[in-house]
């Protein structure tokens, strides 16, 4: 961070503190178009604020590595998640730089790396492993107690990645991923053999609609999730068999069947059986995924279910619409517009991107 906006960030915050200044928003920290977590070459840990020109606005400190955030609908709060399995989060204010709050997961559970807030930002909800049991949770935090936790609801299934709200309403989609884990065995995937991944829509604290994928694709791990505006829901899957890939990209409307994307043979062994982040394109006519493992992204046609073209990118992972085009990251600490009038728009920095660009609202 430099000298003058660290000044700036200490003049914002004592106004705040005297309560001679208006609510800040995310205009006051350069409207970032998203946040991401990053390792600098030192080999510390950071959470950024990008603008949509690809310039970095920001550098906080994070205590370990991170994985996603969640970005406050109104205010200039994020929520950095450790990666798996980690047990902290931290709230970070953006416009001072300081901690405003530190999420522990109670005794017994461990994050999975994201959460999302409620529309009016009263609310966040994060993914957690209640690992004694072999079950998923979602934990309910209080931002107005100064996330306080106040209660927990079950994710409807095993291994809960990613969560996303859909548009216009307070119904929660979760991945679970079906993958069984539990730290005295650090990562290793303990039920692969049983594994049963799907989808759960939650609302009020309840399971309303569960989508299971067909027996064959019970190794498919569902980990990934992208919203469009009209509540379609689209998942990234990671392969954890050993045969045939068929299908690594799935679209779901709730109350509707799941539709399954092809893909060429060539294109789906490319990815290396791993999505790592996903995004509808800005006018929500394309489904675009990352593999860092094959550093290819891939675009399918959301209605006619077919792959439309491949950019090779090394470590590749993060992915998120700003504008009129697309955004991608890497762990080798390029950032690159893929679509759209700036999608010759590179930049190259000396940061060692992390797996998801978060979008801010």
């Amino acid at each position: 961070m430099t000298a003058q906006n660290t000044g700036r960030r200490r003049f914002l915050g004592g106004l705040l503190a005297a309560g001679v200044f208006p609510k800040p928003t995310w205009a006051d920290v350069g409207a970032p178009a998203f946040l991401s977590a990053a390792a600098k070459p030192d080999g510390s840990s950071v959470l950024c604020g990008v603008g949509a020109n690809l310039q970095v606005l920001f550098e906080l400190p994070l205590p370990a590595r991170g994985h996603a955030a969640a970005a406050h609908p109104t205010r200039p709060e994020a929520v950095a998640f450790a990666r798996r399995p980690g047990t902290f989060a931290v709230v970070i204010d953006c416009t001072t730089g300081t901690q405003r709050a530190t999420l522990c997961a109670p005794h017994g559970r461990h994050f999975y790396g994201h959460g999302a807030f409620s529309s009016d930002g009263s609310l966040l909800f994060t993914t957690e492993n209640d690992y004694e049991a072999g079950q998923g949770r979602i934990g309910v935090w209080d931002t107005l107690q100064g996330y306080k936790r106040i209660d927990e609801w079950a994710s409807g299934g095993v291994g809960p990645h990613d969560v996303k709200r859909l548009p216009n309403s307070e119904t929660l989609v979760v991945a679970n991923g079906g993958i069984e884990t539990h730290p005295d065995s650090g990562r290793t995937k303990l039920n692969i053999a049983t594994m049963a991944p799907n989808l759960a829509y939650i609302a009020g604290g309840a399971v309303v609609e569960r989508v299971q994928l067909a027996a064959e694709l019970h190794r498919n791990s569902i980990r990934h999730l992208a919203v469009g505006v009209g509540g379609q829901v689209a998942f990234g899957m990671q392969w954890q068999g050993s045969g045939p890939l068929k299908t690594l990209v799935g679209v779901h409307l709730q109350g509707a069947e799941v539709q399954l994307l092809e893909a060429p043979t060539q294109a789906l062994r490319a990815m290396q059986g791993y999505v790592g982040s996903i995004a509808f394109t800005p006018d929500a006519k394309a489904i675009a995924v990352t593999s860092p493992r094959g550093g290819v992204v891939q675009l399918y046609d959301a209605k006619m279910q077919g792959q439309l073209e491949t950019f090779a990118m090394p470590d590749v992972c993060g992915i998120a619409a700003v504008g009129e085009t697309l955004t991608v990251s890497s762990g080798n600490g390029e950032m690159r517009h893929l679509l759209g009038s700036t999608r010759l728009l590179r930049r190259l920095t000396e940061l060692r991107w992390d797996n998801h660009l978060v979008p801010v609202a």
